[in-house]
């Protein structure tokens, strides 16, 4: 596949802001924050390819497909972050949402050289995971650039496996390469060129409703609870509790104990015939 390179990228365009060191604090925090409320128009106009790309993902995921994110520095901490999320929240296996980044998990903490320039080692980290045609890859680049992720998604289509990119540069390389892209463009970084400030919060915002919209339609959650969320600390138990009382009008220690001894709300809700 050829791709073209001519295009502008944005995230790496001078920031809005000059003399930033002469700034006072107050002014550096007011700033930011003016930059920050360009994201959410920017996610919003991307929906449409969201929705799109949901309606997609959901009869895979029927069928037992994943969802595979991948991508490298900040883009791939934050799909890892979002993978692990799942089964806490949703009471899913870790197998479900699977977060690849670029240098394996010491990247997460630590800068790993040239990782994200082999082309041959995202194909490579999908297979020891026996991808398959019921699975999606989401790659995830602010740059739109970043090797390790155009050669995943360019090597995962032709295999006939469902692709998506989130990208902060319209027309980039890794949006001519997936079937569907979200087009976060929300302009210059405060420091130049540091995506990890407005295009990482898009990303993470697009990662939460993909990850969010596909649990609700997979039956994860019930009115506007997490009834199948892991009871992994006090809050949770509490959380699930009060759950139960509101629901099925239990006493607080009754639906406490009814809880811990179920494993989760929704096997309580489910005896109770809710």
């Amino acid at each position: 596949m050829n791709i073209s390179t001519s295009f502008e990228k944005i995230t790496e365009q001078p920031s809005l802001y000059n003399d930033l060191e002469k700034k006072s604090i107050v002014e550096i925090l007011n700033d930011i924050n003016v930059e920050d409320h360009k994201v959410a128009p920017a996610v919003k106009k991307t929906i449409p390819v969201i929705e799109k790309l949901i309606e997609q993902i959901v009869p895979r995921m029927e069928r037992g497909g994943r969802v595979f994110y991948i991508g490298a520095g900040t883009s791939g901490r934050l799909g890892v972050l979002d993978a692990s999320e799942i089964p806490p929240t949703f009471g899913m296996p870790p197998t479900l949402f699977i977060g690849l980044i670029a240098g394996g998990d010491y990247a997460l903490r630590h800068p790993v050289e040239n990782a994200e320039d082999t082309e041959e080692l995202a194909w490579k980290n999908l297979q020891e995971h026996n991808i398959c045609q019921k699975d999606t890859v989401i790659g995830i680049a602010a740059s739109g650039t970043t090797p390790y992720v155009v050669a995943a998604l360019k090597k995962v289509r032709e295999e006939g496996i469902l692709t998506a990119c989130i990208t902060s540069n319209p027309n980039s390389p890794v949006s001519q390469v997936a079937e569907y892209s979200i087009e976060t463009v929300v302009g210059p970084e405060y420091v130049t060129g540091s995506s990890r400030m407005k295009s990482g919060t898009a990303q993470k915002m697009v990662l939460n409703m993909i990850s969010t919209a596909l649990m609700i339609k997979m039956g994860r959650v019930e009115g506007n609870k997490m009834v199948n969320m892991q009871l992994s600390n006090k809050k949770l138990i509490e959380r699930g509790a009060k759950m139960l009382v509101e629901e099925l009008g239990l006493e607080q220690d009754d639906a406490q104990a009814q809880l811990l001894e179920a494993g989760s709300v929704r096997a309580i809700l489910d005896k109770y015939g809710k």
